[in-house]
């Protein structure tokens, strides 16, 4: 599971539905350019946004997408009924730590259990405590860990924190930690991440995978530099609503049809999308 994911977008035609000819040709260049694998209803894909049928659509054609390529997918699904829905030669369900309860870590441990039991494909935690609320320890990640079909995460502290260090010092076995937050991809890559799940890696997916590479071949003398960079296009791409800047500047690069989003999203204020347009052209 290690390597750069790519969290698709949905990009909209100018009468507003899907333009699924170009989230096929947009899911194909990324792995060409050396993405690991795609993730298909992330929450950069505005999920909550698309109707029942829209989301089987973009499903099948990532899906497909990743078959033709041999990658890996990875399938947003949160509930009995989505994991139901994920295809079975997925390498993993992206499983969000439960939203605004805040169920504690006993609550947490004992849903990834019993969705881990029923799921037809191996779950990766997405801890993303500043969006779900909820705070978990190294303690409570080992617990996760643990279980029987959960097999990494996507970590989303909005920090390198002491947890994450914890963790990564002494990884359980066969437990993938992905960086979640892209800005910092690098640290954490450092501290022996195994790679990450990275919005900004539609912009310049080449210099992640390189930077990834890097870290992974002990080029700190490389990696650092790079690291730097895209730490800035990742600060950039995420100054606004996430996937608003990104489609801002995929538009302005004509690689889709309209920067367009759906409520509650609005469109990216102008300034941003010519600096990131700028570095798909570097």
């Amino acid at each position: 599971m290690d390597g750069v994911y790519v969290p698709l977008i949905t990009p909209f035609a100018a009468d507003g539905s899907p333009a699924w000819d170009v989230l096929e040709k947009l899911a194909f260049d990324l792995l060409d350019a050396g993405a690991s694998g795609l993730v298909a209803l992330g929450t950069t894909a505005e999920p909550a946004a698309l109707s029942d049928a829209e989301r089987r659509g973009v499903l099948d054609v990532v899906a497909r997408v990743c078959r033709e390529r041999g990658a890996r997918l990875l399938v947003g699904a949160n509930t009995p009924a989505q994991l139901a829905e994920v295809p079975p030669d997925a390498a993993a369900a992206l499983t969000l730590v439960p939203p605004f309860q805040r169920p504690g870590e006993d609550g947490v441990v004992a849903h990834f259990a019993a969705l881990a039991a029923a799921a037809p494909v191996p779950l990766v935690v997405y801890h993303v405590p500043y969006r779900t609320g909820q705070q978990l320890s190294a303690a409570a990640l080992r617990r996760l860990a643990a279980i029987d079909g959960v097999i990494g995460i996507k970590y989303a502290t909005g920090a390198v924190d002491a947890d994450a260090v914890a963790l990564l010092a002494d990884p359980p076995p066969g437990f993938t930690v992905l960086c979640g937050d892209d800005v910092f991809l690098s640290p954490m890559l450092a501290l022996g991440a195994a790679g990450g799940i990275l919005a900004s890696a539609h912009l310049e997916t080449a210099a992640f995978v390189a930077l990834a590479d890097a870290w992974r071949a002990g080029d700190a003398a490389r990696a650092r530099p790079l690291g730097r960079r895209l730490a800035r296009l990742s600060a950039a791409a995420f100054a606004q609503p996430n996937p608003t800047v990104i489609k801002a500047a995929l538009h302005a690069a004509g690689q889709i049809p309209t920067p367009d989003v759906r409520l509650p999203l609005l469109p990216a204020v102008d300034g941003l999308a010519p600096h990131l347009y700028g570095s798909l052209l570097e």
